[in-house]
């Protein structure tokens, strides 16, 4: 198992090693803008137009998330399909959005098409040249949100901003994303030291441990889930985003040996539990996570709050799941599987140009 230093989260070289990656994070705020700029003229032609949908699907990549945005308050049912294809009950009464990125996507290719061959409508955010938006290029009467980037929340951002529009989700506020986005990344930024960075402070807790994420609403639970795929990629490590329900049990862990000899035998990994708090105050979420911190101190397991109880319901989303991608580059780069060069070697684990957890 990769030992972890972190002089080399402060060491330049290392960090320009890694420049790719912690640019990419460092741009999302920019992405979300260029986004909603490419987007600007369809956007400007949608409105509810006195019809409203029987039910609105969503396929592709972070349907999840449009769903997990939507589904509290979207006053007509909401189906992420996984796909292929379509419900059998989807047709011209209902609305269907696919989310594409520039690669082939086989499901959210077959919804599209299936979307266009019964004449439903249809929200389309992808590349004009990707392979999503050959399969629906014989839609009529489509809505085409031209995506300028590979970055799955800035295509999101701007479904959710026409889905406003339509009056079937909440305030989106592209620009709060965007800025909210900027805020985290001069907080996370590699030139802020270990001392006052919360990025650098996460990876050093998540150093030795198994990381246990938990997020209480939707959206922060749905943001944990991200965070664990850049922490898997980043480390190699098992990581679990879960149910309390699910956290408890793992949470039981024997004291620690304070006399025990790290060198003579290494000792397990064990859990660090990580909250992303978005500023819910529903009672059953406060429940939940009093049940986790108090069963985490009774068996020495170490709590890390991550919290972002501003803006909207989405710039919440992207400011947790931002913090714990920068975390999760910070242990990689902690771990020496990223920013070491290494003579003939594939690609980086969890490259951000081929994995989209980045």
């Amino acid at each position: 198992m990769s030992s972890f230093d972190d002089s080399r989260l402060d060491d330049p070289a290392a960090l320009q090693a890694t420049d790719h990656l912690l640019r990419r994070l460092a741009m999302a705020g920019a992405r979300v803008r260029a986004e909603l700029e490419a987007a600007e003229e369809a956007l400007s032609k949608v409105d509810t137009d006195g019809f409203r949908p029987r039910a609105v699907l969503a396929a592709g990549r972070d349907a999840r998330l449009v769903r997990a945005v939507l589904e509290p308050v979207c006053p007509v049912p909401f189906v992420a399909w996984p796909g292929p294809g379509l419900p059998g009950w989807a047709g011209p009464l209902d609305l269907v959005i696919v989310l594409g990125g520039v690669g082939p996507d086989s499901d959210a290719e077959s919804a599209a098409s299936e979307a266009e061959r019964r004449g439903t409508g249809l929200m389309v955010a992808c590349p004009p040249d990707s392979p999503v938006a050959r399969a629906s290029a014989g839609a009529r009467h489509a809505i085409r949100l031209p995506s300028q980037s590979d970055d799955q929340l800035a295509s999101a951002v701007a479904v959710l901003q026409g889905l406003h529009q339509m009056e079937l989700g909440p305030v989106v506020d592209a620009k709060s994303v965007a800025s909210i986005l900027d805020d985290v990344a001069i907080e996370c930024s590699p030139n802020t030291d270990v001392a006052s960075n919360p990025a650098k402070d996460l990876a050093l807790v998540l150093a030795d441990a198994l990381p246990l994420v938990w997020g209480g609403s939707v959206l922060a639970a749905r943001a944990a889930r991200r965070v664990v795929e850049a922490i898997r990629l980043a480390s190699g490590r098992p990581a679990l985003a879960a149910d309390a329900g699910h956290l408890l049990p793992v949470l039981n862990q024997p004291p620690r040996d304070l006399f025990a000899d790290p060198f003579d035998k290494a000792e397990e990994l064990r859990p660090a539990l990580v909250i992303l708090d978005d500023g819910t105050d529903d009672p059953g979420v406060t429940e939940h996570r009093h049940k986790l911190e108090d069963k985490a101190a009774r068996h020495d397991v170490r709590v890390n709050v991550v919290t972002q109880a501003e803006g909207t319901d989405i710039a919440r989303y992207a400011a947790l799941s931002q913090h714990g991608r920068y975390a999760a580059a910070y242990l990689g780069i902690g771990l020496g599987r990223y920013g070491t060069p290494i003579d003939s070697a594939p690609d980086e684990p969890g490259n951000p140009a081929e994995d989209p957890a980045w």
